[in-house]
Formats: C-alpha cells, sequence, structure tokens
C-alpha cells in the first residue's frame, strides 16, 4: 500500500523500531524486501543509531547493502527528496551540542553532526569552536522547527563587524590613490565657533599632487 505521508509514516516506525530489543531489529534487516522505502529507511537509521552490525547471512545470494540515509537507491526512489540532508544549525560548543541533541532526541529525529556526519555527540571528532553543521533529513524538517522553538544557544560567536578602515582613509582627490602623505597644518584664524579655521596640507605619493583640506575624509 502506498504511504500518503511519507514524514509521519517515517516518525512513527522510527519510534516503533526504538522499543524493538537489538535481536528482533537484526531480524528484522535480514527481511528488508518485504518492508517499504519508508521502513527501511527507519530501520537502518535505527540500526546505525545503535551501532548494530549484522552477521553475514549463511546464503549463497549476495546481501544488498543498507540503503544510506543521504543517497537515494538508483536516483529513482519516490522518497529520495526526503532523504536529502539539510543544515538546520551551527553549534560552537560542546555544551550547546549536547543541548540541541536533547532537543532533537525528544522528538525523535535523527541528526548527523559535523564533517564526520556524527549521529550522537559523543561520535564528533571536529573542533567545535570552528562550528559544526547539523543536519537532519529533509522529511524531519517540520518537527525540527518545532523543537528549535525551544533551543537557546550560549555559545554563538560574535557578529563580524565591517572593516570601515578603508572608507575613513585619506584619499587623493586627483587619482584616488591612499598613499597619501600629510605634510602640514596651517593653522588660520578663529572662525565665529571661536575655533580656528586649520587648513590640511596633503601630498600625492603616487601622483605628486598637493592639496589643503579642511581634514575631512575624502570619498573615492
Amino acid at each position: 500500500m502506498q504511504v500518503l505521508d511519507p514524514a509521519g509514516e517515517w516518525l512513527r516506525l522510527s519510534e516503533h523500531y526504538r522499543q524493538l530489543s537489538d535481536d528482533e531489529l537484526v531480524g528484522m534487516a535480514r527481511q528488508t524486501s518485504e518492508l517499504t522505502d519508508v521502513a527501511q529507511l527507519a530501520l537502518a537509521q535505527e540500526i546505525a543509531n545503535r551501532r548494530l552490525k549484522l552477521p553475514p547471512e549463511k546464503s549463497a545470494a549476495p546481501r544488498s547493502p543498507e540503503p544510506q540515509p543521504d543517497s537515494a537507491e538508483d536516483g529513482e526512489s519516490p522518497y529520495a527528496e526526503d532523504r536529502e540532508l539539510v543544515d538546520i544549525r551551527t553549534v560552537w560548543s560542546l555544551a550547546d551540542a549536547l543541548k540541541l541533541q536533547r532537543l532533537l532526541d525528544t522528538a525523535g529525529i535523527p541528526f548527523y553532526m559535523g564533517p564526520e556526519k556524527a549521529t550522537g555527540v559523543d561520535a564528533v571528532t571536529s573542533n567545535f569552536a570552528n562550528g559544526l553543521n547539523v543536519q537532519i533529513m529533509q522529511v524531519g524538517v517540520p518537527w525540527a522547527r518545532q523543537a528549535l522553538q525551544q533551543y537557546f544557544p550560549a555559545d554563538e560567536p560574535p557578529e563580524e563587524k565591517p572593516d570601515e578602515s578603508d572608507d575613513l582613509a585619506i584619499h587623493c582627490p586627483r587619482c584616488h590613490s591612499m598613499e597619501v602623505v600629510f605634510e602640514d597644518l596651517n593653522r588660520g584664524p578663529e572662525n565665529a565657533d571661536g575655533k580656528p579655521s586649520s587648513k590640511f596640507k596633503w601630498t600625492c605619493d603616487s601622483c605628486g599632487h598637493e592639496w589643503e583640506d579642511d581634514g575631512l575624509v575624502t570619498e573615492q
């Protein structure tokens, strides 16, 4: 029977397989031909989460490889799009990674963390300080959005401020070069505000142009 709601079916089966023993999972793994694509995917995910190793079958027929969560079978599976991995968050510390893991585990959403695609924080070998992407399959995104409403990271990196040094630099009004040399300050008489009307004298090292101004930043 065709599954009309693959997202809901996948979550339902994932929860069901979590209740089974290791032996029951191994037994079902030997009968994957009788399962739907969604069931095979959920079963393979639970086996991978428990790190179970299936003993080789005593059969002359070669065993079909287990489906990988980030690849479609021959590009023809109707659930290929549901299996695609998407980034949902970047974590920058072990503490935040554990917070996110608890939320996703509670929601029953398998995840892959870092370039090694670890299925648990304890399996991560990369440096959290560099920022690690957390991915889930597309089918779980609606539930992940609900879970992320309860995620409040403590170690997000500060936003980088744009470098304004170039904007504040003096430019030659003729060739627009920044190779400008300050030559002298000519102090004039005081203006109506009681401040001296000073003039700054500049020389361009690139074209030799000389000019005076009020010391304001010139535009390129």
